[in-house]
């Protein structure tokens, strides 16, 4: 199966100890879909692309790493993330008003989904900022139409709403109308869930089965992760790594699972240990360089047999 990424696609603008800004190609989505075609997935990517230096150079790192990109191009500048960085976990603040990634309309969106078999859509992060998010809600409920299956990794910037019920309220009208999703423990404390860990982890993913999602990732930082798939789950500890930052940990996991998936469609819960433990080593390798760089699979299985 093809997975295409619904999202944003921007420059971490990482600060250095001297205070300067180092700028880093990111945005949840964009490292998602550079992780799910290193892993060996067939995966566009559909958000206009600037024709700035930014865009010029983020356009031509998706396709380095095996992500084909959308034909249209949009005159509006990249968005720009500046990351603040203490003890190896980022903190955000975002510029994302009147920029190329936001540069769509859902009917352009519909158009290439219902040419093209039906397959993954990947979505979530920064585009469920309302009013953007009903823009993702019109592409979802066409999507779904068009029997595509819905990926959703909630990833709240709860510093980029204006109004933060809003804004939850806006995650969970599209986390409804996911088949696999993923969240950290900071995106279910905003969503509600007392107290998440992996303790509970089995019943927080049980909410969420009952909402009709058939694949549920919930990750817990330091503390590990948990993965449910089709009613079989498997949970691991992180592995040991000499951490550089966590940037791109989570989409690097995620897109390593949703990889898997759409690569083997069949047999998925049967081997739901095997999934997370390569998702695991992913997000570990990742976490060992500056920003986010996803590792080829080649390494994964290396690492792991090692």
């Amino acid at each position: 199966m093809r997975i295409l990424v619904l999202g944003e696609a921007l420059m971490d603008c990482v600060a250095q100890p001297d205070g300067s800004l180092r700028p880093f190609m990111g945005g949840s989505p964009f490292n998602m879909a550079r992780a799910a075609a290193l892993r060996g997935g067939s995966v566009s990517f559909l958000n206009p692309l600037s024709t700035d230096q930014f865009g010029l150079q983020m356009r031509a790192q998706l396709e380095r790493d095996g992500v084909q990109t959308s034909r249209q191009a949009s005159r509006l500048p990249t968005s720009l993330a500046v990351v603040q960085i203490t003890n190896g976990q980022p903190s955000y603040g975002f510029y994302r008003e009147g920029i190329a990634d936001r540069d769509y309309t859902p009917e352009e969106i519909l158009a290439q989904l219902a040419g093209s078999a039906p397959g993954v859509l990947h979505t979530g992060s920064l585009l469920l900022v309302p009013p953007e998010h009903d823009k993702v809600l019109a592409v979802l409920h066409g999507a779904k139409a068009l029997g595509w299956k819905i990926s959703v990794d909630v990833n709240l910037r709860p510093k980029l709403a204006a109004d933060l019920a809003a804004y939850v309220a806006a995650v969970q009208q599209v986390a409804a109308l996911a088949d696999w999703i993923k969240a950290s423990d900071d995106d279910l404390e905003l969503l509600g869930f007392a107290a998440p860990s992996r303790a509970n982890a089995a019943t927080i993913a049980k909410q969420f089965a009952a909402q009709g999602c058939s694949r549920i990732a919930l990750t817990f930082g330091a503390q590990g992760a948990y993965l449910w798939v089709d009613g079989h789950s498997a949970q691991q500890d992180v592995p040991a790594v000499t951490l550089v930052d966590s940037v791109g940990a989570g989409d690097t996991f995620w897109g390593n699972c949703v990889a898997d998936w759409a690569l083997q469609p069949s047999g998925a819960a049967q081997r739901v240990d095997a999934t997370l433990r390569q998702a695991m080593c992913a997000a570990a390798i990742n976490c060992t360089r500056a920003g986010c760089q996803p590792p080829l699979h080649a390494e994964v299985l290396a690492q792991l047999s090692a």
